[in-house]
């Protein structure tokens, strides 16, 4: 089988962090990160070593100068320059992430061109908003006897620093869905990708550092340390990752003491429900069981949105599983460069035992329909190398009282699917005991089953993807973030939001109420 050209491992490099406008290798011990096919290690990380005090200051006192110059359209254009970049060196990006993310070709696009995407989309959005340097929020009040006494709420830049700490999964969209929002609302960035999948954000640091402006971008490479010790008021951390780490951080004494605004993205236990009025043949039926199985093997099912829990009518159970049990096995597994491989290695040894042991959770209340517990003889692999799990299907009887189906997300090529009776309020109900999530999907053609569904379910979900037969065609599936929509949700998803178009700049700006002169609020937000 041939392998592509552009998936030879990179040689092995030290990756150095960008702070205070110099690249720094850091100090001590040095980590490696290695290819999830072979174990081989591409690259190393210091331990440690950096002046992230000299970071932020700089971030204060130079990038956030540079940027309060700009205008929206000033600052859109730099997104959309680094948007470019992107594009201009997309096999190479391509390359790095086959070799340290296990990524197939198709994955590795997915994650670089969603990344200019959100980077192109925010660009086009500064262009919009152009050479105002406020936002409006609502319409002007008048607060006092006659008109000319007003009131206006307006957005304006905050004057601290972005810190965004990153997921592995994605090091380059992850990186540039926070990226662009904070700098078109105005706010200088220290970035902190996921060590294990370190080499693409890297390599993007690299390209994005000669076409912005000094102070606006810092890149620190390997362990956090003491990183969020040097936060302070006027600050902004966002971060996306597990919940354990979410808790520490929402207790950190630096981001208490000072009120850090704090965005959290943590786990979600997405959902998939199939509506009583379809057949699994049907067109929004065939995209239901496309949908599923793209969420289980795309990036292997590493994606914070990818479907975890599916409730189908009694009648179609069988169908539906049958569906997807060929589906998945038509899928090879196994290296990712090779040109017939669709699903590849989990990032990390550690994500592999995590998958591994949910699995085994999962497999103790429920029966097998695809894949058992997810042994698989991956193909162009040495034996016993790589961190492999294949696709898994579960089912229960008991959806509703299934602890480890509702309690805990496997981050994995895994999904359990179950019988209901097909009305509204038990599908609703079944998304409710995920205790919020990022998105879930439901599939029918069947507006008023739609619309009762929407309203019992919406409170628990960031986003509801609606599937049926008028948009199945254009559909990019559940699993695909937009810039344009919000992306977050409520309990255990972290109870954060990031993107949404303008919305997502909100973050990383102040909302003030003015009073004054009617004509001098309208002319400050360039009515």
């Amino acid at each position: 089988m041939q392998v592509r050209d552009h998936a030879k491992t990179p040689h092995m490099q030290l990756l150095a962090s960008f702070l205070a406008g110099a690249w720094s290798n850091g100090t001590g011990p040095r980590g490696k990160l290695v290819n999830p096919t072979t174990e081989e290690p591409v690259a190393e990380v210091s331990q440690g070593g950096h002046d992230l005090a000299g970071a932020f200051e700089h971030a204060r006192t130079v990038g956030s100068s540079e940027l309060a110059s700009l205008t929206f359209a000033q600052r859109g254009a730099l997104l959309g320059a680094l948007a470019k970049a992107i594009h201009g060196a997309r096999e190479e990006l391509i390359t790095l992430a086959i070799a340290n993310g296990g990524n197939t070709r198709s994955d590795a696009k997915f994650d670089i061109d969603g990344g200019a995407v959100t980077l192109s989309h925010y660009a086009e959005l500064g262009a919009k908003l152009g050479n105002a340097m406020l936002l409006g929020d609502g319409e002007p009040i008048q607060v006092g006897r006659t008109a000319r006494m007003g009131g206006q709420h307006v957005w304006a830049r905050r004057s601290g620093v972005a810190v965004h700490i990153n997921a592995f999964n994605f090091p380059a969209w992850g990186t540039c869905e926070k990226l662009a929002c904070a700098l078109l609302a105005g706010m200088p960035v220290i970035t902190k990708p996921a060590t294990a999948t370190a080499l693409v954000t890297h390599r993007l640091a690299q390209l994005f550092e000669p076409l912005l402006p000094a102070g606006v971008l810092q890149t620190l490479i390997g362990p956090a340390g003491s990183l969020l010790d040097h936060v302070g008021p006027g600050d902004v951390v966002a971060f996306t990752g597990g919940s354990g780490t979410a808790r520490t951080l929402r207790t950190h004494p630096k981001i208490v003491e000072h009120s850090v605004r704090l965005n959290i993205e943590a786990d979600s236990l997405n959902a998939a429900i199939l509506g009583r009025d379809l057949e699994i043949a049907s067109e929004t039926g065939a995209l239901f069981v496309a949908d599923v199985v793209r969420d289980m093997t795309q990036k292997s099912g590493q994606k914070c949105t990818a479907i975890r829990r599916v409730l189908v009518p009694e009648d179609k159970l069988k169908d539906a599983c049958d569906a997807i049990r060929e589906r998945l096995g038509g899928i090879a597994i196994g290296d990712p460069s090779r040109e017939d491989v669709r699903m590849g290695p989990l990032a990390t040894a550690q994500q592999r035992d995590d998958v591994r042991a949910g699995i085994a959770r999962l497999a103790a209340v429920t029966e097998s329909v695809h894949g058992g517990t997810g042994d698989v003889t991956p193909l162009g692999v040495p034996q016993g190398k790589g961190f492999f799990v294949g696709p898994v299907v579960r089912t229960t009887a008991t959806p509703m009282t299934c602890a480890p189906l509702n309690e805990h997300e496997i981050f994995g090529p895994v999904t359990t699917i179950a019988p209901y009776s097909g009305d509204t309020k038990t599908a609703a109900e079944f998304i409710a005991r995920g205790a919020g999530c990022l998105v879930s999907s439901a599939y029918s053609d069947d507006r008023d089953w739609v619309a009762s569904f929407v309203g019992a379910a919406a409170s628990w979900a960031g986003r509801l993807y609606l599937g049926s037969s008028k948009m199945a065609a254009q559909s990019p599936g559940p699993g695909t973030v937009l810039p344009s929509l919000m992306h977050g949700g409520p309990g255990r998803a972290g109870g954060g939001e990031e993107l949404g178009g303008e919305r997502g700049l909100h973050l990383y700006m102040q909302r003030c109420a003015l009073e004054g002169d009617a004509s001098v609020l309208k002319s400050l937000i360039g009515g």
